[in-house]
């Protein structure tokens, strides 16, 4: 599983690197360690210790944006891998474009604090060496909201979620039924006397997705993760290369999971950050 994993990774970072310098406008890409003592797995009944690494790109061009992020998930051994030999290992994969609309036909589709309006295409794909063996596959579409907030940015999106998934404690493949997904992402900067400070971070909620695995009615889910984080790199005259900060998650329903029938399918998890920009 490791080895088609890494592939499947490789694949995507090369494709991302064979795309002309020409074809992008701008582009940002770093690399980030995030951990957290309590997050939480549905059917674990204690809190799990993650080390997560993480490679993000970011890019623009004519019409649109590209963002492509790839997390290394390390857990301790309160989230066994298959077997029982130490802490689990996941690879989590996320792709999406936007195609700014006003951008596309030359009109001014703005309106109040709408800068654009966008048509967004997302895919998910992921793998995890438990008994579980989850492996998710996403797809998601829909229009998004561009509002400018400050000196930053808000995306407000609706959007059609389509999912799949392996359940390897009963040995079978899941195709979820098709739902909706409200989707929300920003990037606020501000000062803080000399250090400039970013509030960063993402909401989903994720409507009811049929059956699961194991025959149960799945429940609205909602994740968000909200990170603090402060311009290091700026003290030394090399603003945006290295920040640092404190984040929280909340993830109620975890995958689905109904948190009053499922033990750990709620996590509140406070997190510190750090990420190198190159």
């Amino acid at each position: 599983m490791k080895a088609k994993l890494s592939l499947g990774v490789a694949a995507v970072l090369s494709a991302i690197a064979a795309a002309p310098a020409s074809a992008a406008d701008w582009s940002d890409t770093s690399a980030s360690w995030r951990y957290g003592t309590q997050f939480a797995e549905p059917a674990i009944d204690k809190d799990i210790k993650k080390n997560i690494f993480a490679l993000t790109h970011v890019s623009g061009y004519k019409y649109g944006s590209n963002f492509f992020n790839v997390d290394f998930l390390l857990s301790d051994e309160n989230d066994p891998a298959a077997g029982g030999k130490g802490g689990a290992q996941e690879v989590y994969a996320v792709y999406q474009n936007q195609l700014h609309l006003g951008k596309v036909t030359g009109a001014d589709l703005s309106f109040g604090p709408v800068r654009d309006i966008a048509i967004t295409t997302g895919f998910d794909a992921s793998a995890k060496n438990t008994d579980f063996a989850a492996r998710v596959r996403k797809f998601t579409f829909g229009p998004t909201l561009k509002f400018g907030v400050l000196d930053g940015w808000v995306d407000f999106s609706l959007m059609y979620y389509k999912e799949t998934n392996h359940n390897g404690i009963v040995g079978k493949d899941v195709n979820f039924e098709s739902t909706y997904r409200v989707a929300a992402a920003w990037g606020i900067p501000f000062n803080a006397g000399p250090l400039p400070i970013s509030l960063n971070g993402f909401f989903t909620y994720t409507g009811e997705k049929g059956k699961d695995g194991f025959g149960a009615d799945t429940k609205p889910e909602t994740l968000t993760d909200i990170f603090l984080m402060a311009d290091l790199g700026a003290l030394a005259g090399k603003k945006g290369t290295f920040l640092a900060g404190v984040g929280y998650e909340y993830w109620q329903n975890k995958f689905g999971n109904d948190h009053e029938q499922v033990v750990g399918s709620t996590g509140k998890t406070p997190m510190i950050k750090a990420e190198v920009h190159f």
